[in-house]
């Protein structure tokens, strides 16, 4: 217990001591400098005279009301802890972007021209995880092959995302976002670049009233596929995500192709066209076809503390070579090497924790998301339905996912708290029945800055109904994460 505790204590300690250097400081203004002359001018007059001379010169100072006093360092009055948002349409990657749901269409920014905005999101994390099991012994070349892997408490490796945008004329901006690491790309790699319109490009103003409610999205992206993907964590950044863990059956994928959407009010509209998965392919066409997305959404303040947005969201590919939707994040999940045998590798089994259903050659899925907000208090649900097979599937096999949130702000939003409950229900490739996989997070955190965030949670999760030569067989993983985000 003295040890665990200790472990606590350091990694406590490393979180909040690392997360706090760099923070915010005043600009200070320049010393004034003496002339040449001036020093002539003292170097020939006696001290007490000098001395007179400062006090009158130092009482001239206080009485012009319009001069300022060069001798001092003087703090900038309105000192900033975030980047000041230069591009239109753009979801800030710090605190401000909580809650922030599809890029805005009305932020206020005025368009003066070319801008070009840099920004990069880092994470750390302390793990305290244990995992069990109860399978039958697979014996394979004289290993078994159903033995857990040892783990204890320790760090795991940081993740970073570099971020570029780029505003090109009035309403049009292009983003790119790359992962400088991540668990299961431990080299650079591009996430996504894409085209967002906001405003027509041709001076019509049939075309300009147009683009007052539609907005046109091109390019490789992350596909607008339910609420859940816009706060879950992205690698680097995790300062949207109040927990550690996305949802167990993590919805997130980028795709090439187009969404428009219409906004008019409260209500939304989107539509969308990809190529169905993460790579662009040519070769093959007898197994492929277009992939079909829609949402429909109400998101409106309600009453002065109280905002309710609503959300269905479906997506549908008839055939794939390789559909992505539950299996697109190729940065990993936040739970290190549980539930994996001894021959895992960080880096090949980098999704453990997660349930991946195997849909990859034909998916039809939809997902509602309510979200309540009231002062403080978010409220928030997930139901998922999910049918697919693989290609050597003569059936589709179907997913259920239920998730439930409830946080609380408090202190300016600077602390919070919450719990979540998660679960999932589905048959996996090769097997005869339905398995069940639980999972409860409790946690906190606290925003030192808009750009730095320190949180925690207590998780435990099990795993149900498994056949007993499967090694998830009730298998369980309980303990604690420790994460440290800096976004900006």
């Amino acid at each position: 217990m003295r040890t665990t505790l200790s472990k606590y204590i350091i990694a406590l300690a490393v979180f909040a001591g690392s997360t706090t250097v760099g923070a915010q400081q005043g600009r200070l203004t320049p010393k004034s400098t003496m002339k040449s002359g001036d020093v002539v001018a003292a170097a020939d007059t006696t001290r007490a005279n000098s001395t007179r001379a400062n006090s009158t010169r130092a009482d001239s100072t206080r009485a012009d009301s319009t001069r300022a006093d060069s001798t001092k360092p003087v703090a900038d009055p309105t000192p900033s802890f975030v980047q000041t948002i230069e591009i239109q349409n753009m979801r800030a990657v710090d605190q401000r972007g909580i809650n922030v749901f599809e890029s805005p269409k009305n932020d206020g920014v005025p368009y003066t021209g070319f801008k070009l905005a840099w920004g990069a999101a880092f994470t750390q994390q302390f793990q305290g995880l244990g995992h069990s099991n109860t399978s039958t012994p697979v014996i394979r070349n004289g290993v078994n092959s159903n033995r857990l892997i040892s783990i204890g408490h320790g760090f795991n490796n940081a993740a970073a995302n570099l971020y570029l945008n780029a505003q090109l004329a009035q309403g049009i901006r292009v983003s790119l976002t790359s992962y400088l690491s991540s668990r299961h790309h431990q080299e650079t790699w591009v996430k996504d670049g894409y085209l967002l319109i906001d405003d027509s490009p041709i001076k019509v103003a049939a075309l300009q009233n147009i683009m007052k409610y539609v907005t046109i999205r091109a390019g490789h992206f992350e596909i607008n596929y339910g609420d859940e993907h816009f706060r879950r964590t992205d690698n680097g950044n995790a300062i949207y995500n109040p927990f550690v863990g996305n949802l167990i059956m993590d919805a997130f994928t980028t795709q090439i192709g187009g969404e428009v959407y219409v906004r008019n009010g409260p209500w939304m509209v989107m539509g969308g066209m990809t190529g169905g998965e993460i790579r662009g392919q040519v070769t093959v066409p007898e197994r492929r076809s277009p992939a079909f997305l829609g949402k429909v959404g109400f998101d409106q303040q309600v009453a002065e503390k109280v905002r309710l947005r609503v959300t269905g969201s479906f997506l549908t590919q008839s055939r794939s070579a390789n559909n992505t939707l539950f299996t697109g994040d190729r940065a990993g999940s936040r739970y290190y090497q549980v539930m994996v045998n001894t021959a895992g590798t960080e880096k090949d089994s980098a999704w453990t924790g997660n349930v991946q259903p195997g849909f990859r050659s034909e998916t039809k899925s939809w997902v509602l998301n309510p979200f309540v907000k009231v002062g403080g208090l978010e409220v928030r649900g997930n139901i998922e339905r999910a049918r697919g097979r693989a290609a050597t599937e003569p059936e589709n096999r179907k997913w259920e996912q239920y998730a439930g949130e409830a946080l609380y702000r408090f202190v300016d939003d600077k602390l919070f708290l919450g719990g979540r409950y998660n679960t999932v229900t589905g048959q996996l490739l090769g097997m005869t029945n339905d398995v069940s996989v639980n999972r409860y997070q409790i946690g906190g955190g606290w925003f030192l800055t808009p750009t730095i965030l320190l949180k925690g949670e207590w998780m435990t999760q099990k795993y149900l109904d498994f056949p007993t030569t499967d090694i998830r067989s009730g298998g369980k993983i309980k303990g604690f994460m420790i994460e440290g985000v800096v976004a900006f």
